[in-house]
């Protein structure tokens, strides 16, 4: 994999892709700190992890949620009634699409 290329034209296009605007300083700064990131990413790349297992969940997953049992349902008139406002067997609310 080719390495990127990390200087400051790179840093100031990813700051105006952020709608930062940087001071010179900053993009000296920001452009050394990247490099010490890339530099830490490259030393993990030489790790042989060949013999370790894939781990996609590092903690087992497990249902929270009780579990969904029908029940009884109230009817459509015990629903409305005590609605302010119903239309033919619906809850009516305002109106919300300007023409």
């Amino acid at each position: 994999m080719p390495k990127l290329k990390l200087d400051e034209e790179l840093i100031l296009k990813v700051a105006k892709n952020s709608r930062l605007k940087l001071s010179e300083s900053e993009v000296k700064k920001f452009l050394s700190q990247m490099k010490e990131i890339l530099e830490v990413f490259d030393r993990l790349d030489e790790v042989d992890v060949s013999k370790a297992k894939p781990s996609f969940q590092p903690l087992p997953v497990k249902n929270v949620f009780r579990k969904d049992n029908a029940g009884e349902c109230i009817s459509q008139e015990e629903a409305l009634s005590l609605a302010k406002h119903s239309k033919n067997g619906y809850f009516k609310g305002p109106k919300v699409v300007l023409e």
